[in-house]
């Protein structure tokens, strides 16, 4: 483990920080899968609506979008730790979606 702290929280803290802390586990561990999990899914699902708010801020007409994704990243941020801290490998939604797409 990365910090050595248990892997439930380390799994959770890959959400603290949305994209920045699941990027920071990436490289940082190595060997467990279930804190690689939860880090790449942190850093995929922020890096996505980090991006969509920065488009929608550009595109003025979409405004009234952007307080939902800051209560989706919210939300998913929380939903996130949770599942994390209590030992469960849960794909959001979203990425369960994209991937039976592909």
């Amino acid at each position: 483990m990365a910090f050595g702290l248990s892997r439930n929280v380390e799994g959770a803290l890959c959400y603290l920080l949305f994209w920045v802390s699941g990027l920071i586990f990436l490289l940082l561990e190595r060997e467990d899968e279930f804190i690689k999990f939860h880090a790449m899914q942190s850093f995929v699902t922020f890096l996505i609506l980090h991006f969509a708010v920065i488009i929608i801020s550009v595109i003025q007409l979409l405004e009234g979008y952007l307080s939902l994704i800051t209560i989706a990243i919210i939300i998913l941020g929380i939903v996130g730790m949770v599942k994390a801290y209590n030992g469960e490998k849960y794909k959001f939604p979203i990425l369960e979606i994209y991937q039976k797409s592909c």
